[in-house]
C-alpha cells in the first residue's frame, strides 16, 4: 500500500494541489490584507480560515480534476472490469489528495509563522483548533470534488466546480439573513477578517464547524464510493445528520465570534513597572526600555503614575481596565513586521498615558493636547508618526510651541491641570475648555 500511495502521490493531482494551496496561501498570507496576522497565532489561524474563500474551491476543483483521470485516459472500462474491489482502488487517490491539501495548508501556516515566531510568545490552545477545521474544510473539499469528478467526469468539470464553490463561500451569509450564526455553522470563512489581538475563536464554534465538515467529508467519501443511485441518496444521510447537530451545537447568537475575547490573552505579564498582554509579551522587551523612562519623565508630575501597563480596552465587547491614577496605560499597536508599530513616538505615547481619559470615561479628552503636554515634559520638539493625518500633526505641534513660550510655571501648571481634567473625565485642553 506504500509503494501504491508513492506512486499516486508522483503521478496524480496530488503534488501539483499541495503545491498549489501552499503558493496561493502564502501569497494571500503577505499580500491580500497587508500581513494581518503579525499580532500573534490565532490571528495567523484565522486569516488563514479567511482565504479559504479561495482555497476551497481551489481543493474543489483539484479533487474533480484528480477524479476524472479514468475518464479522460478512457480506461473506466478497463478498471471496472478488474476483480480488484472499488474501495482498494480509492484508497491510494483519497489519501494522495488529503495528504496533499494537509500538507499544503500546513506548510502554508509555517510560511506565516516564521514571519511571527520571534515576537509572539503566546500560542492558544484554541488556534490549534481553528487550524484543525480549516484542514477538515479543505478534506471535504478535495473529496466532494473527487466524488462529483467521479459523477461527472468532463473537462468542465473542475473549473465549473471551483467557481460554484467561491460563489457558494461568498453567497452564505446572504442567504442565511437575519440569522448570521447560521452561516458561521457552514462556510469556514464567516467571521475570520476582523482579529484583534484579543480576539479568539470559541469552541463551540469550531465544535460546530467540525461537525459540519465531517459530515460533509463523509457524505463525499460515500459519494464517491457508490456505484448506485441508491447508495448515492443514503450518502446524503450523514450531511443531514451533520447539519443537525451542527445547528445543535453552535449558539444562536449573531457575532459569536466577533464579539468573542480570549480572557487569557488579555492577562497583564509585567517586567518590574512595567506590564503588558500575554498576547504581545514577547515585545515587552521593547517597550519596557521607554516605559521606564517615561515614567521617570512623568515623575515631575505631582501623584504622577508609578507603573505603565498596556490598555486591554475592548469595544466588542466593551471591556477596559479599572482606572488607577498610579497606572499610565498604554496602547500597544503592532507593525506588519510583528514589532512594535511606531518606535520613534513609544517614549511620548507612554508620557502621554499620564493625561489620557481612563477608557470608562465618555470623553476621551483631545490627542492633540496629550501628546503636546508629552512632548513638553519629555523635553523636545514632537516626532510625529506617520498614523496621523498631517493636521493632527500640526497641530501637536503647535501647541508643544505655544507651551514652551510661556514661562516654565505657567506652563507646568497648565499641563497638571491636564492631567487632573483627565483624571475627572473632562474634555479640557491646554489653553481652554474646547467642545469638539
Amino acid at each position: 500500500m506504500t509503494r501504491i500511495l508513492g506512486i499516486e502521490l508522483r503521478r496524480s493531482a496530488a503534488l501539483g494541489s499541495a503545491l498549489t494551496v501552499f503558493v496561493v496561501g502564502t501569497l494571500l498570507l503577505y499580500f491580500a490584507e497587508g500581513i494581518a496576522f503579525a499580532t500573534g497565532w490565532m490571528q495567523l489561524a484565522m486569516t488563514q480560515r479567511l482565504f479559504l474563500a479561495l482555497l476551497w474551491p481551489i481543493a474543489l476543483a483539484a479533487g474533480a480534476w484528480q477524479s476524472s483521470r479514468e475518464h479522460r485516459s478512457k480506461v473506466g472500462e478497463l478498471f471496472a472490469s478488474t476483480p480488484r474491489p472499488i474501495h482498494l482502488r480509492m484508497i491510494p487517490v483519497l489519501a494522495a489528495m488529503t495528504l496533499a491539501v494537509t500538507a499544503g495548508y500546513l506548510a502554508m501556516g509555517v510560511a506565516g509563522g516564521m514571519w511571527i515566531v520571534r515576537t509572539a510568545e503566546y500560542v492558544p490552545a484554541q488556534a490549534f483548533a481553528v487550524t484543525a477545521v480549516g484542514v477538515l474544510a479543505l478534506v471535504a473539499a478535495v473529496w466532494l470534488g473527487l466524488a462529483v469528478g467521479r459523477l461527472l467526469p468532463w473537462r468542465a468539470t473542475a473549473p465549473v466546480l471551483a467557481v460554484a464553490g467561491l460563489g457558494l463561500l461568498l453567497g452564505i451569509p446572504a442567504a442565511t439573513r437575519p440569522r448570521g450564526w447560521l452561516a458561521l455553522v457552514f462556510s469556514p470563512i464567516t467571521e475570520m477578517n476582523m482579529p484583534d489581538a484579543y480576539t479568539t475563536v470559541p469552541a463551540r464554534a469550531s465544535a460546530a464547524q467540525a461537525l459540519w465538515m465531517a459530515a460533509l467529508a463523509v457524505t463525499a467519501l460515500l459519494l464517491f464510493a457508490s456505484r448506485s443511485r441508491r447508495g448515492r441518496v443514503a450518502a446524503l444521510l450523514p450531511v443531514v445528520v451533520g447539519a443537525a447537530l451542527a445547528i445543535t451545537v453552535m449558539p444562536h447568537q449573531n457575532r459569536y465570534v466577533i464579539d468573542a475575547i480570549d480572557p487569557v490573552a488579555r492577562e497583564l505579564v509585567c517586567e518590574d513597572r512595567v506590564c503588558v498582554s500575554r498576547v504581545h509579551s514577547g515585545l515587552l522587551p521593547e517597550i519596557a526600555g521607554p516605559a521606564r523612562e517615561g515614567l521617570t519623565i512623568m515623575a515631575k508630575l505631582p501623584g504622577a503614575p508609578t507603573r505603565v501597563h498596556e490598555d486591554t480596552t475592548t469595544y466588542r465587547p466593551d471591556v477596559h481596565p479599572e482606572p488607577d491614577p498610579a497606572v499610565a496605560l498604554l496602547r500597544v499597536e503592532v507593525g506588519t513586521d510583528g514589532h512594535v508599530k511606531d518606535r520613534d513616538g513609544l517614549l511620548a505615547e507612554v508620557v502621554a498615558g499620564a493625561f489620557r481619559n481612563p477608557p470608562s470615561c465618555d470623553d476621551p479628552g483631545f490627542l492633540t493636547d496629550q501628546l503636546a503636554a508629552a512632548y513638553w515634559l519629555i523635553g523636545r520638539e514632537p516626532v510625529i508618526s506617520a498614523e496621523y493625518p498631517a493636521d493632527v500633526g500640526a497641530e501637536i505641534v503647535a501647541l508643544w510651541s505655544r507651551l514652551r513660550e510661556l514661562p516654565q510655571d505657567e506652563a507646568q501648571s497648565r499641563v497638571v491641570a491636564l492631567r487632573a481634567a483627565g483624571q475627572r473625565c473632562a474634555g479640557v485642553s491646554l489653553f481652554g475648555e474646547r467642545t469638539s
